[in-house]
């Protein structure tokens, strides 16, 4: 026979009958091929190895003949020292209980690396019935024991984070139910613990959601898709309070392909939910009335065609205009002025039904939108009350004043079917009462068209002017008193249209400001100023200052200072010869911010003036602070100082004023002897108005520089009162 470790099967014989099997070449094939050892050891205190298979040297790292009678090392000293008692204690109690053990240790090889074994075994008892040998098979566990422990982190790690996510974690049931929650979750919805939570909730559907509805959507989606994304709703909290809440979840499927369960997140976003709603408050309605801006506005309007169109009912578009606003606001401030639009917008909303809306379009104007309309009877019965209303006397810190607007009313369907429409046949409709003697209302009128169609045109061509070459700088000259010269001239833009031809400012400066189109066509008189001044030096001519009005949506716009630079810049022109100009009454709007833009543009080193000082309500604390040189009185307050006491009393206030504060004082409107006369005797610094020069073409104020003898100028800028009164040079050109 052969040797045990080179038995084989014998060949099976040419007969059918089966040769005899070799059981010992076969264990020893089994045993040699196991990944493991079987073992055969001693019951003693080194548990003594009589017998390893090959195994033994893949699982330890030593032969078997090292193994074999503890030759080398005995089995019990490479067991990591931590794990014997452990085990020996396991091995014994089963071997007193005469039962088979398994039990999971450490082993160090023979190189030093420590690796997991699961050894089982059974003891044997000796001719006497005695326990004396253990036979067993011990295997490498590593990688079970390291997926195992990987498992393990696992659910520590997920155990820590559920326990201690801020966000609500979940498991429900598709029926609405809940299986599991953290304690984000029970904080978010008012409960003490998860248990209290899922013990209170029972129905998710009719218990949480503020709309059944949206438990319906949720459960649609996942079944759907299987996944809900920010799926935002309204839910109760324990206390009653409700809150918003924004849930992420899958469903969970069994293997039959049904839902096990939903698990997901949910977040609080109440608090975030609330900002977007001041946000989008704020940026539907006016900051200062409350009331709804023109852009909601808009929107007001088209429900109430809508629902018209459905109804079979008019729809009323009321333009609202306060009568000699600006009168006020100037005169007393625009504190004043903001109270008095409050009390207007109040008085308003007293007047109008619920389903009714009342906007602020801008400054003074409001627009009320009247629903269900019948007739032109019951829009003229809710406007007569409205201006009885508002004629109603206001009083203001024991100060009564009288009030009144004028009203437009355009109509869907008769004047248009959509919000631009109705407002622009309204806004036309309150220009006719206004000149119909204000205090008053008109209907649209088909005739008013022409009106409307006369602005759209002007602002069409306005839109293509600047690309054109169509607007022109007029220059009036600004005298210095003491010396009797030009120092300075006023930039004026005239728009010289094909059609209509010279056009003044007042007719299309509004537009310009309305659309946007103020901003590049103040950047282009900033920008022809700074080089013609350039070029009048270039030529030799006296170096003047050459003053820039700013418009408040130009002041107001972020990249003011960059381009005033650019226009130096380009220009070639030192900043000391250019003056920027802001009226007093938009100086005093936003005082604090203003100061800080007027301080970024005196870094730049041009010269700062408020004009039409003495119309607004500066405060003189803020007026010391800000970075001005000069103030330039407004002409209404010039035409009457020979004639009216008040008038003389505030120009000499105001020189002494600006005299005070160390800034140069100039006077416009300077159209008589008289005005200079005056103005010379107080001291006023510099003068300007039509008794020197109208506002001239660029050629025009070449000539004055230069005091050509073919000048038109014939008075030449003299301050000598007894020249021809008022100068007549360019007596064509429009101021």
């Amino acid at each position: 026979m052969n040797s045990p470790h080179h038995a084989h099967l014998a060949e099976p014989a040419a007969t059918d009958t089966a040769a005899p099997l070799d059981v010992t070449r076969l264990l020893t094939t089994i045993t040699d091929n196991l990944v493991g050892m079987i073992y055969r050891c001693r019951i003693d205190a080194t548990w003594t190895m009589e017998f390893v298979s090959d195994g033994c040297h893949k699982l330890t790292g030593y032969r078997h003949e090292e193994l074999i009678f503890n030759n080398r090392v005995s089995y019990d000293q490479i067991t990591v020292e931590e794990d014997r008692e452990r085990v020996s204690r396991t091995i014994h109690a089963a071997l007193d209980g005469n039962e088979a053990f398994d039990v999971e240790y450490r082993i160090r090889r023979a190189d030093g690396r420590v690796c997991w074994v699961l050894e089982r075994g059974v003891g044997l008892r000796d001719a006497h019935g005695h326990l004396a040998w253990i036979e067993g098979f011990i295997q490498d566990i590593s990688e079970r024991m390291a997926a195992n422990e990987a498992l393990r982190e696992a659910v520590r790690r997920y155990s820590s984070i559920f326990e201690h996510a801020t966000e609500g974690i979940f498991q429900t049931t598709p029926e609405g139910r809940y299986l599991n929650a953290n304690p984000a979750l029970a904080r978010i919805y008012g409960h003490a613990s998860p248990d209290e939570l899922i013990a209170h909730l029972h129905d998710i559907r009719r218990q949480l959601y503020v709309l059944p509805e949206r438990r319906e959507e949720f459960v649609r989606l996942m079944q759907e898709q299987g996944t809900v994304r920010n799926f935002e709703s309204q839910v109760y909290r324990h206390d009653g309070r409700i809150i918003w809440i924004s849930e992420n979840a899958r469903a969970v499927m069994n293997t039959d392909g049904s839902v096990q369960f939903f698990e997901g997140t949910a977040v609080d976003i109440t608090e975030r939910k609330q900002h977007e709603a001041e946000l989008e408050h704020q940026a539907s309605h006016d900051s200062l009335t409350g009331l709804p801006n023109r852009s909601l506005l808009r929107d007001r309007i088209e429900q109430a065609i809508a629902k018209a169109r459905r109804d079979r009912h008019r729809v009323a578009v009321v333009f609202v205009d306060l009568d000699h606003f600006k009168l006020i606001n100037d005169s007393l401030g625009h504190h004043v002025g903001d109270r008095l639009l409050l009390e207007v917008a109040d008085r308003l909303v007293a007047c109008v039904r619920g389903h009714d809306s009342v906007a602020r379009q801008g400054g003074d104007e409001f627009v009320i939108v009247l629903t269900e309309q019948h007739d032109e009877d019951e829009t003229l019965a809710i406007v007569s009350r409205l201006l009885e209303v508002i004629s109603q006397p206001w009083v203001d810190e024991g100060q009564e004043y009288g009030l009144s607007c004028s009203v437009g009313i355009s109509c869907f369907p008769q004047d248009g079917d959509d919000p631009d429409a109705l407002l622009r046949c309204a806004d036309a409709a309150m220009y006719k009462a206004k000149a119909s003697g204000r205090s008053t209302y008109h209907f649209f009128t088909p005739e008013l068209n022409q009106a409307i169609s006369e602005r759209l045109e002007l602002e069409n061509s306005l839109r293509h002017a600047l690309e054109r070459d169509e607007f022109r700088v007029y220059y009036q000259p600004r005298i210095e008193v003491a010396s009797g010269r030009i120092i300075g001239a006023e930039a004026l833009i005239r728009w010289d249209c094909p059609s209509k031809g010279l056009i003044p400012p007042d007719s299309f400066i509004s537009i310009a400001e309305e659309t946007g189109l103020i901003i590049p066509i103040g950047q282009w008189i900033l920008q022809e100023a700074c080089r013609q001044n350039s070029a009048w030096q270039r030529a030799g001519l006296p170096p003047i200052s050459v003053s820039v009005n700013l418009s408040p949506i130009q002041f107001r716009h972020a990249g003011l200072v960059s381009s005033v630079a650019a226009a130096l810049a380009q220009a070639e022109l030192d900043p000391a010869y250019l003056e920027l100009e802001l009226t007093e009454s938009f100086v005093m709007q936003d005082a604090e911010r203003i100061n800080v833009a007027m301080q970024s543009l005196k870094k730049l080193g041009v010269d700062m003036a408020v004009d039409d000082f003495g119309t607004g309500y500066s405060s003189l604390s803020y007026l010391k602070r800000f970075p001005v040189d000069r103030l330039k009185i407004d002409k209404s307050f010039v035409r009457d100082i020979d004639s009216d006491p008040d008038d003389a009393a505030i120009v000499r206030a105001i020189i002494t004023l600006g005299h005070a504060l160390g800034l140069k004082v100039v006077a416009e409107g300077v159209e008589t002897s008289a005005h200079l006369e005056f103005l010379q005797r107080h001291g006023c610094d510099e003068l300007q108005g039509y008794y020197f020069s109208r506002p001239v073409p660029a050629d025009g104020m070449e000539a004055l520089l230069r005091g050509r003898a073919d000048s038109s100028c014939h008075c030449q800028a003299t301050l000598d009162p007894h020249t021809a009164d008022g100068c007549r040079c360019a007596g064509q050109a429009l101021e």
